[in-house]
């Protein structure tokens, strides 16, 4: 039988913990061993009265031992049962029922959640039952203590646990407290992102640069698929503006006025895909403090861009697979399906079909998220583009250094277009930057800026009709290989001439691959294969210009 002194004690520990910690969920944890010291109890929770989806859900709930939980996380009601139960509340008594009980005292035993069909042979035999309410009397909840098989209650227990109810009122306000800012925090979060998205839409929507020329054939597809709500899959090597095409494709669709997320796979640790991707419960694994939405849920009503998949563990892809499939998933640690509204766009620089080969990627969830795939061509393969992208940048750039925009000049044009670019835009963006820094915000140094001749970006092996036609292109006119020559060298030569004579230029009007009547990208092909390096003569070509 407790004693006053004991009694106080208790209460003293309920009070401590209850303020030193704003979340309920951990301090029922931590406080029903104490409390089953001086009580027959066996499993506490506390539940908190929703008037607006008129349920009682269960914010707190602890165990004794290795019990499996005996609650249920929500239970329905009716209007009248709400009513009924607010009344019951209001009169400030602790009730003591045993499961299945009439509501004698109009308090519904069904409404404390018990599990009465158990299967492992455990079920509560006798409930202490009370009412937590606000300072100022609107009920708030009730908090309950379980006694398991034969466990019952003295009129001391009953009065030491109506003592508890003003402590427990106060933690449960707390919490609600903390759920109402985190919600808000969410919302402004939200409101934040929309009010980014209106913001920069005109520049993504309106001045997409290369979308009249290199990039006509990608807006055309973007349009066409904007309508639906169909998985894209866009392809294409880093720097080349995945993104772009990514937000402009969302800001088409029936999904513009909601958010747009970016979620870079590659940079998400291993361990933490899933919990980013499709959040967490708290107390999931070490660390997990609070309860916390994935990425999934963040993007709901609007498009989820998923950067580099090709990085995603094998464990994240079935999830993935499944939240295609039907729309739902479970957050790590959590059992409660959660069903969302999210249009998934995907990008890679990898070849896929490999990863496949290889085992590191499922060729199901190929299928799902290839639905309307969309090849972006890189920098190099779109020439076209390079002067509208100069002009883009320089002016920016030369907006922010010195408060007026910069012109590239036709020489500054003509060595962007002789670059092969194997970082696409973004390199591009970095070489105009650059080259306004090293002018002072008063001119672009172009030449300066772009530096050493960067290695050359991979490429596919050429094909046979590729090789053909750069064999039969650059053959070298009659009378000029000398005897003995190999074919190779002697194209060798002839090419290097041709880039001499252009000043090292390969694409263009006047460049070489115009002078020998051969495709660019198959011209390069070859000359990567005979190892030539034509950056070389663009240098040399400059000397001779001084000299």
């Amino acid at each position: 039988m407790p004693s006053s002194v004991t009694n106080m004690n208790v209460i003293f520990d309920v009070w401590r913990e209850v303020c030193r910690h704003l979340e309920i969920a951990g301090s029922v944890e931590r406080l029903l061993p104490r409390l089953a010291e001086e009580l027959p109890v066996e499993a506490l929770a506390v539940r908190r009265i929703d008037r607006l989806g008129i349920s009682l859900e269960t914010v707190a709930c602890g165990i004794v031992g290795q019990l499996s939980p005996l609650f249920s996380g929500k239970t329905k009601l009716t209007a009248s049962e709400l009513a009924q139960l607010l009344e019951w509340c209001g009169r400030s008594l602790v009730a003591t029922k045993r499961v299945g009980q009439d509501a004698s005292d109009a308090f519904d035993t069904r409404w404390c959640g018990i599990d009465t069909a158990r299967d492992d042979g455990i079920a509560a035999s006798e409930m202490l039952i009370g009412p937590l309410s606000s300072e100022d009397g609107t009920p708030l909840g009730i908090v309950l203590g379980a006694a398991v098989g034969t466990g019952s209650f003295s009129q001391e227990d009953v009065e030491l646990f109506r003592q508890l109810l003003e402590p427990f009122a106060a933690a449960l306000e707390n919490d609600s407290r903390l759920r109402e800012l985190r919600s808000l925090r969410e919302a402004l979060e939200a409101d934040k992102q929309a009010l980014l998205t209106r913001l920069d839409r005109q520049d993504i929507t309106d001045s997409i640069v290369g979308a009249e020329t290199g990039l006509r054939l990608v807006m055309e597809r973007a349009e066409q698929v904007a309508a639906s709500d169909v998985p894209v899959l866009i392809l294409g090597e880093t720097g080349s503006g995945k993104e772009v095409i990514a937000r402009a494709i969302h800001h088409r669709s029936r999904r513009a006025e909601g958010p747009i997320l970016r979620v870079n796979c590659g940079a998400i640790p291993p361990e933490l895909v899933d919990s980013e991707l499709f959040g967490h419960e708290r107390g999931s694994f070490t660390g997990a403090e609070s309860t916390r939405k994935g990425w999934f849920e963040r993007a709901d009503g609007g498009t989820l861009f998923l950067d580099e998949i090709g990085e995603l563990p094998p464990a994240a892809q079935v999830r993935l697979l499944r939240v295609l499939q039907d729309g739902s998933f479970e957050r790590v640690g959590g059992h409660t399906p959660i069903s969302v509204d999210v249009r998934l766009v995907a990008a890679t620089n990898a070849d896929l079909h490999a990863l496949i080969a290889q085992g590191r990627f499922r060729e199901d969830l190929w299928y799902r998220i290839s639905v309307f795939p969309i090849h972006l061509p890189p920098l190099r393969q779109r020439p076209a583009d390079i002067p509208a992208f100069a002009a883009h940048f320089a002016a920016r750039a030369g907006k922010r250094l010195a408060g007026r925009a910069l012109v590239p000049t036709d020489r500054d044009v003509a060595l962007l277009l002789a670059y092969p670019w194997p970082g696409n835009v973004r390199e591009l963006a970095a070489v105009i930057e650059r080259a306004a820094i090293l002018g002072n915000g008063r001119r672009l140094e172009i030449s300066q800026a772009l530096g050493p001749a960067p290695p050359i970006p991979s490429a596919p092996a050429p094909t046979v009709s590729e090789e053909t036609a750069a064999a039969e292109t650059a053959t070298v006119p009659a009378g000029e290989a000398a005897a003995g020559q190999s074919l190779d060298q002697a194209m060798v030569e002839h090419i290097e001439r041709t880039l001499v004579a252009t000043l090292g230029r390969v694409e263009g009007p006047f460049g070489a691959a115009k002078a020998l009547g051969v495709n660019p990208h198959t011209l390069r092909s070859r000359m990567r294969k005979l190892g030539i390096d034509w950056t070389r003569f663009r240098v040399d070509a400059g000397a001779r210009r001084q000299g």
